[in-house]
């Protein structure tokens, strides 16, 4: 019975030394912001917002003007004449919104898909990496509270993210 309890206690001791697991973690965020080809994404997604924002606010300077010019003849037109213009302007302004929020959702769908694309080149980088230095597990940086800043491996694949791609073929 002695040898069987010693003999547990020295396999258990052997088992749990040979099961430390190496840990890190890693802040994609900041890779996508901080990198070559984030910065690249994120520069024309901005350039693009810009363009559809200055053009979507000539459209509503626009649509305020008849909006205005409309009220300035309600007492000048016929009531049923005034009626079928607001029905106008009411389509008009529901075409603008509608387009607006199109135009919004058609750009982040843009920055979602070109975003997985990065994620597409970073994950061999980030698999290569866990295996050459006998990391067991990589976890997000936003699900640690603390930890030491030596298990975090962030600046390294930013450096080889960059050092592998830094434009993407936008879609």
């Amino acid at each position: 019975m002695k040898k069987i309890f010693f003999l547990v206690i020295i396999l258990k001791s052997i088992f749990l030394t040979n099961l430390k697991a190496e840990i890190a973690y890693i802040d994609i965020n900041y890779i996508l912001k901080e990198s070559n080809v984030g910065k690249f994404l994120n520069s024309h997604v901005e350039t693009k917002r810009i363009q559809h924002k200055q053009k979507f606010k000539e459209l509503e300077d626009q649509l305020i003007k008849k909006e205005k010019s409309l009220m300035a003849k309600q007492n000048i037109i016929d009531k049923q004449e005034f009626e079928n213009q607001v029905k106008i302007l009411t389509t008009q302004v529901q075409k603008y919104r509608k387009d607006k929020q199109t135009n919004i959702d058609d750009l982040n769908k843009f920055k979602i898909e070109n975003t997985k694309e990065i994620l597409k080149v970073l994950n061999p980088i980030i698999t290569k990496f866990v295996n050459s230095n006998s990391i067991s597990i990589v976890i997000p940086k936003k699900n640690i509270i603390v930890g030491k800043k030596n298990l975090d491996i962030t600046d390294e694949i930013l450096i080889l993210l960059n050092n592998n791609i830094s434009k993407l073929n936008l879609k």
